[in-house]
């Protein structure tokens, strides 16, 4: 069974509200863009990814959550997150029952993440900016002498024996 079937699974397990919104909310992260990857990741959440990961939901007792890897990392201009707001790195939004989801607004949350994998994360970077970073990490990196004739050895074995 490949993820999407596993998640459709989870989502009608969840008979109540959750079931309904964790539907919505799936679809509109799909909506957003065409090359999203869905996965089923940690053993048993479902996760969205392009170029780098984009959030992962997980079902609770009350709520439903959406956790964004990168979410303090780009703007929320519709003031969707409203979780984790503490930390340098993840943004959440917590779906209570009877909320609502803006798909408008969180499609637009889905396409800034993905902005930012694209342009921040290091593996995405374009192949000069890597090399360049390797370049500057190598004139960094301490000199090895492994293989490497130093003077004195050199004048050792240059030195002629009389015959």
């Amino acid at each position: 069974m490949d993820a999407s079937e596993t998640i459709d699974r989870m989502i009608a397990g969840l008979a109540d509200w959750r079931g309904k919104i964790f539907a919505v909310i799936r679809k509109t992260i799909l909506a957003a863009d065409s090359e999203i990857i869905e996965e089923w990741k940690w053993m048993g959440s479902p996760v969205w990814s392009r170029d780098g990961m984009i959030a992962v939901a997980n079902a609770h007792k009350g709520k439903v959550k959406v956790t964004f890897a990168h979410g303090a990392k780009f703007a929320d201009p519709d003031k969707l997150f409203n979780a984790g707001l503490g930390g340098n790195m993840r943004r959440e939004i917590d779906f209570f029952e009877g909320d609502k989801v803006d798909e408008r607004a969180l499609k637009n949350l889905v396409r800034a993440a993905i902005e930012y994998n694209q342009t921040h994360l290091k593996k995405n970077a374009p192949t000069a900016k890597r090399e360049k970073a390797a370049r500057r990490a190598a004139e960094k990196a301490p000199k090895k002498a492994v293989g490497k004739t130093t003077k004195k050895a050199a004048k050792k074995t240059t030195k002629r024996r009389p015959v």
